[in-house]
């Protein structure tokens, strides 16, 4: 069955208080609005987001996987909420006739010295509860018949699907639901008072009882306009995409992903079929030097100084100054990026290759230059800031709605 989308151009804003504000529609979010109104039904909520469409920058620029939690240390919010989180999403899926699927991943090891880091996947995946399991040479060949490895790890209930549908899914039961949604309401500034806060906006003003942002790429800053200090400053790193031409397609099945580097904070270029059709190639990662840098070209003064002299990030880059050398050589020479992608499938070319948009990572990064690999979630009176919500944020964000729901409730 067909979606239609919502168009939120027509919503026309008049509202000028609210019991709860919301700084950011981006699907994490519009999920805590959304769970806000399962919970109390009768709030009064605004969304405030300074684009003119809801999901316009990390949630709509991902590669829309439905994660199942394999990768993520137990016991952290990323491995708790990534697990109910999926059950969540795929359930309001099923009920709003949103398409996924539950495509299968292989976590490929192509050398015997990944192969032990692939076991240790393979405990944390066993520990959080993750339907997975360890394949050999012959079993891979036969889900993935182009991929070159000598082992594997095969999630079969990973899966697809697109999260800026859901988002604007969302949005539009939100606005059914008598709340609202405001667009092109970029916050400028944040006023506290004792019982409430007044938010100024590019849409003018707004009061609230409680407040909740979820920045996303911007999060730091809007924590720093509230009057607190953010656990820690984000630093943009774009990831750069590739699709295959159709007549490459046949060459991955599903998700094909490499074991990670732990020398490297970030995972490494891998397969992605997706819910429209096609299949992704990538991402790299490079210092982005707009947080809305989706091209090479884009830059932003005051984003690029703030995180050359973040002293976490000269910390990470004296540290792996040479992988990310090598991330940059491979943003600007194609065929170094089609040697990456053939550790996995031997017979990519780069004929095969079309170059996609890119995508923006929001990385919030620790003065010790350590990447904070969970959820960040700081609360004050009648604030919630989330100030840092990595992949699974997307698939986990129905789950994160429902936490930072609960948390709110506690206050009111």
């Amino acid at each position: 069955m067909g979606y239609a989308v919502f168009d939120l151009s027509k919503v026309y804003l008049k509202v000028q208080k609210c019991d709860v504000a919301i700084v950011g529609g981006g699907i994490v979010g519009l999920a805590t609005a959304w769970q806000l109104l399962q919970q109390t039904p009768d709030l009064k909520i605004i969304v405030l987001e300074k684009e003119s469409e809801v999901a316009a920058h990390q949630t709509g620029h991902n590669s829309g996987v439905l994660h199942s939690g394999v990768y993520y240390r137990p016991g952290s919010l990323r491995a708790e909420n990534c697990r109910l989180g999926k059950l969540a999403m795929e359930q309001f899926c099923q009920h709003q006739e949103i398409p996924f699927e539950l495509c299968g991943k292989v976590i490929v090891a192509v050398n015997e010295d990944e192969q032990s880091r692939l076991h240790e996947i393979y405990q944390r995946g066993q520990q959080n509860g993750v339907n997975c399991e360890m394949i050999d040479q012959v079993r891979l060949k036969e889900l993935e018949p182009h991929v070159a490895g000598i082992a594997a790890i095969h999630v079969p209930e990973a899966g697809i699907i697109d999260y800026k549908v859901v988002s604007q899914r969302l949005a539009q039961i939100i606005i059914e639901s008598g709340s609202n949604v405001w667009l092109n309401a970029e916050v400028t500034e944040i006023q506290r008072q004792s019982n409430r806060a007044t938010l100024v906006s590019t849409q003018g003003e707004l009061h609230c009882n409680y407040l909740i942002t979820c920045g996303g790429l911007w999060a730091d800053r809007v924590i720093e306009m509230s009057g607190e200090k953010p656990e820690a400053p984000i630093v943009p790193f774009r990831g750069e995409f590739f699709v295959l031409k159709p007549e490459a397609e046949h060459l991955c099945n599903g998700l094909i992903y490499p074991v990670p580097d732990p020398g490297f904070p970030f995972l490494g270029v891998h397969f992605t079929k997706m819910i429209s059709g096609g299949v992704e190639c990538g991402p790299n990662a490079v210092l982005a030097f707009s947080r809305s840098g989706y091209r090479k070209s884009d830059f932003n003064i005051k984003d690029l100084s703030q995180a050359m002299t973040h002293v976490g990030f000269l910390k990470l880059a004296a540290k792996h100054w040479q992988t990310g050398l090598g991330e940059m050589w491979r943003s600007w020479n194609k065929g170094a990026f089609v040697k990456a992608l053939q550790r996995l499938v031997p017979e990519i070319d780069s004929e095969h290759l079309i170059a996609a948009p890119a995508g923006v990572r929001a990385q919030a990064l620790g003065r010790d230059g350590k990447l904070l690999d969970d959820f960040v979630i700081q609360e004050s009176e009648r604030i919630i800031h989330v100030g840092n919500a990595p992949s699974p944020a997307a698939t986990a964000s129905l789950n994160i709605g429902k936490l930072i729901a609960e948390r709110l409730q506690k206050q009111m």
